[in-house]
């Protein structure tokens, strides 16, 4: 059986803005939801889904085993962390922000949950529906995780100095190894390094402002995030959306209703209505009362207008387009697509699409990197490349010594 890590997305934003909501939506966990500032504490871990429309179960009957199938659309399992509401100042400590941030250190991918109706202060606090702009928000917990970034490359910088200027070890070296533990890479160090001038800039003569610059960079790098504008199913909600739309028209902005997703999970749980995640449409199924429909009705309309809830969307906005993964399909016997039981595309797997196939077995097991000898695709039969990269909804047959 495969069994590859799977995907870690950090759920952040400001205290109150939906994040809990959006992650109990997205998971089905139970979790502390108040308009009370700081109800998260500890961080909550849970399992939530992307999806696949485009997926071989849609024409071939399939066996999942590390992966769900509904209807002919697969769901891929991604592990959510949702951390404690940040505030202005985190990144010191204020709100034990500094703590929170750290159990961001392996997500690769962040998604920033947005009061989009501006009904919350920077604070968390409850204020009057769209006086407060999103866009500060959008603001503050960039340079928020960008400072924290940078106050963890200050830290013990002599040693980088006397490393990079004393024993001439390269700088790329020497903070590759530094940060690795955020998940930045070589690559993105020496990108991040490149984009700020500082790659002949000596490690003594760098500025505050050298830091900001080098960790706001590597952090675009190596941890993108994707807008949840929420609470879009409030008037100010949608104005707050286009707003941020207007201003950050490069990143990626998803508007989103968490608090209707959850509704829609728990009535479909409780056999009330037929819905899949990510659909833009629900069935009614159950006996429902007039309070229930009443806000069925109101669902139906936001799902009308904008399409889905946009909670699922985010998941997939943060695996497939921020990170830039593709879904590939291992099997063991091509002819019949199927492991040595006999079960059909048991197994799923997300990876970068710079990934070759050799990528793919090393990802699997080492052991099984190592053996590698050639690959086919099992739908067309055709060998692959060595250095050919994986595309989305290969059905992948690795062969080993």
């Amino acid at each position: 059986m495969v069994t590859l890590s799977r995907v870690q997305i950090g759920i952040v934003g400001k205290p109150n803005a939906g994040k809990s909501t959006f992650f109990a939506a997205a998971t089905l966990k139970d979790v502390k939801i108040s308009p009370t500032p700081f109800t998260t504490i500890d961080p909550n871990i849970g399992i939530g889904y992307v999806r696949i429309d485009d997926c071989p179960c849609r024409s071939i009957r399939c066996n999942p085993r590390s992966y769900s199938v509904v209807e002919g659309v697969c769901y891929a399992p991604v592990e959510l962390i949702d951390v404690a509401g940040l505030v202005p100042g985190a990144w010191q400590g204020r709100g034990l922000g500094n703590q929170f941030l750290d159990h961001l250190r392996r997500a690769p991918v962040l998604i920033h949950v947005v009061d989009a109706s501006g009904s919350t202060d920077e604070e968390g606090r409850l204020v009057k529906p769209g006086t407060h702009d999103p866009v500060k928000d959008v603001e503050f917990l960039e340079r928020e995780v960008d400072l924290w970034i940078a106050s963890i490359i200050r830290k013990d910088w002599d040693k980088v100095v006397r490393f990079v200027e004393f024993s001439k070890k390269d700088i790329v070296e020497v903070l590759s190894e530094r940060l690795a533990g955020l998940g930045i890479g070589r690559v993105q160090v020496e990108k991040a390094l490149e984009s700020s001038d500082l790659l002949k800039k000596p490690p003594s003569k760098w500025g505050e402002e050298d830091f900001y610059k080098f960790s706001s960079t590597a952090r675009s790098l190596s941890k993108p995030i994707v807008i949840a504008a929420n609470k879009i199913d409030l008037p100010e909600g949608e104005e707050g959306y286009k707003r941020l739309k207007e201003t950050y028209s490069h990143k990626l902005i998803i508007p989103t209703s968490a608090e209707a997703e959850l509704a829609l999970r728990r009535a479909a749980a409780k056999g009330l209505v037929k819905y899949k995640p990510g659909d833009g449409t629900f069935e009614l199924v159950g006996e429902a009362t007039p309070q229930q429909k009443a806000v069925l009705e109101k669902i139906a309309d936001l799902l009308k207008k904008w399409g889905s809830t946009g909670v699922t969307r985010a998941l997939n906005a943060a695996v497939f387009d921020a990170l830039q993964y593709v879904a590939v399909y291992p099997v063991e016997d091509e002819r019949r697509m199927s492991d040595k039981q006999g079960n059909v595309l048991p197994d799923l797997l997300l990876v970068p699409k710079t990934y070759t196939a050799r990528d793919v077995a090393y990802a699997i097991h080492t052991d099984l990197g190592e053996r590698f000898v050639t690959a086919i695709d099992a739908r067309s039969g055709r060998r692959l490349a060595s250095d050919e990269q994986v595309t989305h909804g290969l059905v992948l047959k690795i062969v080993a010594r």
